[in-house]
């Protein structure tokens, strides 16, 4: 049968140093101190593998991607990468083995979903060719899919179900799991798995069965009455169609208009502001003319002045013989030519004075007349834009007096094809009712037929051999005659059952299940995945002779020299080493817990006791 192989597990995080173990295709030992992650990578080997939930260790922290490395069955890599936390997987068909950045080939979830491509679970089956397998579920023959987790449970063993009293075959006390677990083990020691027949319901089903009717037709009525109109689906779904059109048309009729409208308003914005930058440049051209102007006054009216000066001269009896009208000297005192003179000086000075006011107003004129121009200009162009404004003021109540009426149509075509929608809903919810209620009254008349559940006594004895040749290369005593008990789902050696004994024998005896299981699957050609994680499977074992005291070289040695001809793969997790002549034949990793050597599972081991996971 096809196998998988396990390649490495890796953690990767950003700006983290990557924690890696690579895994023989034979034979892994990971051995030494206690709290340095040993547990911890057998827990995330499970967790990867479809598993719920992962206890993470203090020095996981900062860890965002967990890897695990597969080869498949045909040949090919497949590494799978899962947070933390997540539900998600992703799938990379590629040897990854640091933090991973690419786009994965395929995303799959961790839940199992019978017959999903986005199943892990799916996914894994399919390439050992079990996608199609079926497992009995209850004990009227009922049957569900083979899930992924229905195998690691038989082959990953952590150090907590390796002591547990619950039967290494079992997933829960709960009654209720024990028939698909047993028809798990059914399964891989047969090769056969359950077919698919409907049995029909018990007693207690059927009881069940007719509350259910019956809660079914009270739903029915509920659901019926609410229904607001006599017609039917079909007549309801053309009526949906014609108000679908009317919809579309509506659609088209608005979308003009609110184009129309949203471009006059767009273009009424644009005229505001160009009114309003209009506004401010009139304003300052208007003030600036009013000064120029009162200006132009000013100097007119200083000519005005100047020139009367000027022709006042006699009036003002500048030329008469006297007392002098610029000094007041009197006639005696007065020089000759004195009047003259000072007459020629006033003369001159009031000629200046109007030559200078003159070219000062002739500058100003020109300014004056630009001025003007740009302020008829701009009165022009105000008007242009306030009849603009009002034009596109008018196009806007047009729009918006032409959608008003559209809006509330459309209005009611939507509320009209909500009510339909939500009246085919309840059609809809009414047939799937009265579908699930015509199933429920063929499985009350299925007549019931009760499948094989037991595996045959030829198989069971052959498995038998195989489980007692494991206990016994492992020369442990005190477990004579051990089998499988199928009715009590457990293990019974030594004429008591696993769970009657102490923690030491209930772990030798978990791994020696767990290995026959495997090396029976695989020599016989029956599904398996291929390989068993074992974690602490000898290392609270005690001899049960003389002193309460550890097996030194006992059970331990032959335990590992009977694993090295193990035919799939094999990954060990123990406290104490391994025996010299195996570590010289086996990838192995010891953990020192300290600076000497490899501290732990992580580059970096913050001391941490009683951590879950901390082995």
């Amino acid at each position: 049968m096809p196998d998988l192989r396990l390649l490495h597990l890796t953690y990767a995080g950003s700006g983290k140093p990557t924690a890696h173990v690579a895994f023989n295709d034979a034979i892994t030992v990971i051995y030494g101190a206690s709290d340095t992650g040993k547990s911890f990578i057998v827990e995330s080997i499970e967790y990867m593998l479809g598993g719920t939930s992962l206890t993470l260790i203090p020095e996981a922290e900062g860890y965002s991607q967990i890897l695990l490395g597969l080869r498949l069955p045909d040949g090919n890599t497949l590494t799978l990468v899962r947070r933390p936390g997540s539900t998600t997987v992703q799938a990379h068909f590629a040897d990854l083995r640091d933090l991973v950045t690419r786009t994965p080939d395929r995303n799959l979830t961790a839940v199992h979903t019978a017959r999903s491509t986005r199943s892990l679970s799916m996914f894994l089956l399919g390439e050992l060719g079990l996608g199609e397998v079926t497992i009995r579920k209850n004990e009227a023959g009922g049957t569900r899919a083979l899930t992924l987790p229905d195998l690691t449970h038989l082959s990953v063993i952590t150090e907590t179900r390796m002591v547990d009293p619950l039967s290494p075959v079992l997933r829960s006390h709960a009654s209720s799991t024990k028939t698909a677990a047993t028809s798990v083990v059914k399964f891989l020691l047969t090769g056969d798995d359950d077919p698919v027949i409907n049995t029909g319901p018990n007693a207690g089903q059927r009881r069940v069965n007719k509350g259910q009717i019956t809660l079914l037709d009270q739903i029915v009525l509920d659901l019926t009455s609410k229904l607001t109109t006599q017609e039917n689906e079909t007549q309801l779904r053309q009526r949906l169609a014609r108000i679908q059109t009317a919809i579309d048309s509506q659609s088209q009729s608005l979308r003009i208009i609110t184009d129309r409208h949203v471009t006059a308003v767009t273009r009424r914005m644009q005229a505001s502001q160009d009114l309003a930058a209009l506004e401010s440049r009139l304003t300052e051209v208007t003030d600036l003319l009013t000064r120029f102007r009162l200006l132009e006054q000013q100097y007119r009216s200083d000519l005005e002045r100047l020139a009367m000066v000027s022709e006042a001269g006699s009036l003002l009896g500048f030329f008469r013989v006297g007392t002098c009208v610029f000094c007041g000297a009197q006639p005696e005192h007065q020089h000759p030519g004195h009047s003259a003179r000072e007459t020629t000086q006033l003369h001159e000075a009031v000629q200046a004075e109007a030559a200078k006011t003159t070219t000062l107003l002739t500058d100003l004129l020109p300014t004056i007349n630009d001025l003007s121009s740009q302020l008829d200009d701009l009165r022009h162009r105000r008007q242009t834009l306030l009849q603009q404004a009002s034009q596109l003021d008018t196009e806007i109540n047009t729009a918006e007096q032409q959608l008003d009426p559209l809006r509330a149509h459309m209005d009611d075509l939507l509320a009209a094809r909500s009510t339909i929608e939500r009246e085919l809903e309840l059609h809809s919810r009414i047939n799937e009712l009265h579908e699930r209620r015509s199933k429920l009254d063929g499985e009350a008349a299925t007549e019931s037929i009760r499948p094989a559940e037991y595996i045959p006594t030829r198989v069971l004895n052959t498995f038998d051999t195989v489980l007692r040749q494991t206990l016994e290369e492992w020369k442990v005593p005190a477990v004579d005659f051990a089998e499988y008990d199928q009715y009590a789902a457990d293990i019974r050696a030594g004429s008591r059952p696993r769970a009657g004994r102490g923690k030491g024998v209930r772990s030798v005896l978990h791994s020696a299940f767990t290995t026959a299981l495997a090396r029976y699957c695989i020599d016989r050609n029956h599904p398996h995945p291929g390989f068993i994680v074992l974690d602490s499977p000898v290392v609270t074992y005690r001899e049960p002779v003389g002193e309460d005291v550890d097996i030194t070289g006992h059970v331990v040695d032959h335990f590992y020299r009977h694993l090295a001809a193990f035919p799939g793969q094999a990954i060990i997790i123990e406290n104490g080493d391994p025996p010299a002549d195996v570590l010289s034949t086996v990838t192995s990793y010891r953990f020192t817990g300290s600076e000497e050597g490899r501290s732990g599972f992580f580059p970096t081991v913050t001391a941490h006791h009683g951590a879950p996971g901390g082995e």
